[in-house]
């Protein structure tokens, strides 16, 4: 007889394995439904995660090592007219801003840990349970099964990642810079003395073909141009991958459909613009969230008791609607064209640099401190 299920976990991504992996500390029964990965080109991915991100995935001994999770120590960021804002770790008293990851790295820790946690089952289609949980990512089909809108917002760019090379070492420095409708950022990788960076150029819809059928060389100068050739000669080390860019919610984040009760967590939830590198931090807090409610909940109360999953929406919907609208905020500022707008938004960022506290807030804020 098939062993029923208290929480089955729709999407094996980092956020749905990391749940599972949460939830398997407190003997839950749970199902992963987490297809195995198909051997294809490199993935380019890397994530930057925060202080509470790196404790969490910390917590499940999923946390890669200093090769594959790059410690950021400094971060520049430039407007297009003279703005620039720099935040440093040592001014913070912290021993890293933020940490970018390796994406393949830590899916597959979280893969090993799961396949030896004997309270997760890995089954090849959902199964019932007294939860269910989707994790499916933003063009989740559990979602529209169930019955819930999910409004989204496209911004007029897509996001192009790669990974290249670079002539000069990153120093352990992120990078972003802000160029009319441009938005790129330079993320370190392969550890304190490497030279390769990821990039995310949040581009133009009407460039995003131009850009993806460069030549490798071309591409690379454009790149190195919009940097200021910051990092010397740069060369493309893999295929560049690129995604429409949209700001969404779920109508609803909880709910109960043809008798099965269900929430949603991270991409299936909600989508925000990559230009703070917060999206995979936002999915993870879901994921906390609700693994600590049902941890600290009543002995009497079941796994899909409303009154613990209304709890879980209203904590989470506030903060990643306040993310959203200030990601939102700060695109369409930077897409404004005009010499008013280009000189308003560079003196908003000088003024920000001298904040003192405020500047110090909103860094502690970002890095989930």
């Amino acid at each position: 007889m098939t062993q029923h299920l208290d929480i089955c976990i729709r999407g094996g991504g980092i956020v749905g394995h990391t749940l599972a992996l949460l939830l398997a500390r407190d003997r839950l029964r749970v199902g992963l439904v987490a297809p195995q990965p198909q051997a294809s080109e490199p993935d380019v991915r890397a994530y930057a995660l925060n202080a509470k991100s790196k404790a969490l995935l910390e917590s499940v001994r999923c946390w890669p090592d200093a090769m594959h999770a790059t410690e950021v120590t400094a971060m520049q960021v430039k407007g297009d007219d003279g703005g620039e804002v720099n935040f440093s770790a040592a001014s913070l008293a912290v021993p890293a801003l933020t940490w970018i990851v390796d994406v393949p790295v830590l899916e597959a820790q979280l893969r090993e840990a799961v396949r030896f946690q004997p309270h997760i089952e890995l089954i090849e289609a959902p199964r019932a349970a007294t939860l269910t949980v989707v994790c499916e990512g933003r063009a989740s089909a559990t979602r529209e099964e169930f019955g819930v809108d999910f409004s989204a917002t496209r911004y007029p760019q897509h996001a192009i990642a790669a990974r290249l090379a670079c002539e000069k070492p990153h120093a352990q420095v992120a990078r972003q810079w802000f160029k009319e409708d441009n938005i790129l950022a330079f993320l370190p990788l392969d550890g304190a003395l490497g030279q390769t960076v990821g990039i995310v150029w949040s581009a133009p819809n009407p460039r995003t073909p131009e850009l993806q059928a460069m030549d490798a060389p071309d591409f690379c100068e454009e790149v190195e141009a919009l940097s200021e050739g910051c990092l010397g000669k740069l060369t493309l080390t893999g295929e560049r991958k690129a995604w429409a860019l949209q700001s969404a919610q779920a109508s609803r984040w909880i709910g109960v459909a043809n008798g099965q009760s269900w929430a949603l967590a991270g991409d299936a939830a909600h989508n925000v613009h990559p230009l703070a590198g917060q999206g995979l931090n936002l999915g993870l807090s879901d994921v906390a969230e609700l693994a600590d409610i049902l941890h600290t909940r009543a002995y009497w109360r079941p796994v899909n008791d409303v009154k613990l999953l209304r709890r879980y929406e209203r904590a989470r919907r506030a903060e990643v609607t306040a993310t959203d609208l200030a990601m939102t905020v700060l695109q369409q500022l930077f897409a404004k064209e005009g010499g008013s707008w280009q000189k308003l938004r560079n003196w908003g960022m000088q003024g920000f640099e001298l904040s003192g506290m405020t500047k110090h807030w909103a860094a502690r804020q970002a890095m989930g401190l």
